[in-house]
């Protein structure tokens, strides 16, 4: 970035914000990871300021508070842009650096758009916020950091950064130094889900679920799905701005569209994502509020604070669509206000809005089904099947065995299924209470695997004697 550019803007109306947009790790005593700011000029336009009722850093994000957590703190990199910049992440986790066999995987990220600031902001409240209230022994703080396995990604797009000065005098979206929009350089899978849908390929030649790729991909796209595949990810949601809603896939909209424009399609769980929708809007100050939760003069969510994204602003190839079709993480849109760059002393004030609904969001991981699908002799089973009879959405288990079925309360028909192995089904009751119902899985070999085991052993005691 040429600072000189930003720092001739002092003099123009806008007031300098110093802001780590790349998390430098450094390591402490006993090789914790421990977070450094490296500094990034981002201007904003001078306003009058707001006070919080916590004590947190809204100004410099120094992380002194990130540097008394190290036994809950991670931080580690997820990938490279296109111009070489690493993209990190902050791990927030009781046992930071490892999956834990039962723990749900959680994640924010923000940035995908290079002139959306506030985002990257309220994530870096967060880590101070949660580093503070853990310290500080606050119960619900605790249960989150000790029974959610969380990830905060404050910029998937560092390439971005080097035109902060134009994006603040213009406000445009910013795509990477390759030209593309990342939120919509996701494979399309909805289109192949479709088409084989229409042919009546599903499931049994196209999966409804972990749907392969193809080629072609953006830097951060690529490293953005490695992420993606190599951890257990439940939930999910990006922060972007424009707007003051959530929205929830599908955001691509089925063909023919000119029979239908701009109609709603619903996912086969889209009660569950309707769910997760209201559970960050309806938590969130004023996001579901007739009067103020529209930057525009309709509210086109009703009072409800939530949309389907294919009747809103339809995309194809998004980052939540893709989540939903490729991974077993349920991922959403937060667009958190109408001004991408509010200036500095509004941040308490957006901080004030956001913050119980960036906590009830990742509680909400919690809800649903959980266990872990082992054989007889009590070995996991990786990658096996997840069926709910009457949702045509499958999840897989992780490498542990463990897995994670979001899904609202009721009752619910649920099979395990893996390769060599005879399926089982087991009724699992979700009910209102807080915290995933335990339904866990034994499958035994199936009777063709347990005929070749038997032929092997036979032949191996017959090779032993000779």
């Amino acid at each position: 970035m040429v600072l000189s550019r930003c720092w001739s803007c002092l003099g123009l109306g806008y007031v300098l914000l110093s802001v780590s947009v790349v998390l430098n790790p450094t390591l402490e005593q006993g090789g914790r990871a421990a977070l450094f700011c490296v500094v990034l000029l981002i201007l904003y336009e001078a306003q009058t300021s707001v006070t919080s009722t916590d004590d947190l850093d809204f100004r410099h994000h120094n992380y002194k508070e990130m540097r008394q957590c190290p036994n809950i703190t991670r931080i580690y990199n997820i990938g490279k842009s296109s111009q070489g910049l690493k993209m990190y992440a902050m791990e927030i986790s009781d046992n930071p650096g490892e999956h834990e066999t039962g723990e749900p995987e959680f994640r924010y990220t923000a940035g995908l758009h290079g002139n959306e600031a506030l985002g990257r902001e309220l994530l870096l409240l967060l880590m101070q916020f949660l580093c503070k209230e853990y310290n500080d022994d606050n119960p619900r703080v605790r249960r989150l950091v000790e029974g959610v396995r969380i990830h905060l990604v404050p910029s998937l797009n560092p390439d971005a950064y080097e035109l902060a000065f134009e994006m603040v005098r213009h406000k445009r979206i910013s795509p990477n130094t390759e030209g593309y929009d990342i939120f919509q350089n996701f494979p399309d899978l909805n289109s192949l889900l479709w088409g084989a849908e229409d042919r009546g390929w599903v499931p049994r030649i196209v999966p409804n679920h972990h749907i392969p790729l193809p080629d072609n991909l953006a830097t951060e796209t690529k490293a953005i799905i490695s992420w993606m595949e190599r951890t257990p990810f439940v939930l999910g949601a990006n922060l972007q701005g424009g707007e003051k809603l959530v929205a929830y896939p599908f955001d691509m909209q089925r063909p023919p569209i000119s029979v239908r424009p701009f109609h709603e399609k619903a996912t086969p769980d889209d009660a569950m994502f309707r769910w997760l929708a209201m559970s960050y809007a309806h938590s969130h100050l004023t996001m579901a509020d007739t009067y103020r939760g529209s930057c525009h003069g309709d509210d086109i969510t009703g009072g409800q604070g939530i949309a389907n994204r294919a009747s809103w602003k339809p995309v194809v190839g998004s980052m939540n669509d893709f989540s939903y079709l490729h991974t077993n993480c349920f991922e959403l849109s937060v667009f958190l206000g109408c001004d991408k760059f509010p200036h500095e002393s509004e941040l308490p004030l957006e901080w004030e809005n956001n913050r119980e609904a960036l906590l009830s969001f990742i509680e909400q991981v919690n809800r649903g089904i959980k266990g872990v699908v082992r054989d007889t002799e009590g070995n996991p089973l990786s990658n096996a099947t997840i069926t709910v009879e009457g949702i045509r959405h499958d999840v897989r288990t992780a490498l542990g065995g463990d897995y994670w079925r979001l899904l609202n309360p009721g009752e619910y028909r649920v099979t395990a299924k893996a390769e060599g192995h005879t399926p089982q089904t087991r009724l699992c009751m979700v009910g209102y209470d807080s915290g995933a119902t335990p339904c866990s899985f034994t499958l035994a070999k199936s009777n063709w695997d347990r005929k070749v085991l038997g032929w092997q052993k036979v032949r191996a005691n017959v090779t032993n004697r000779m």
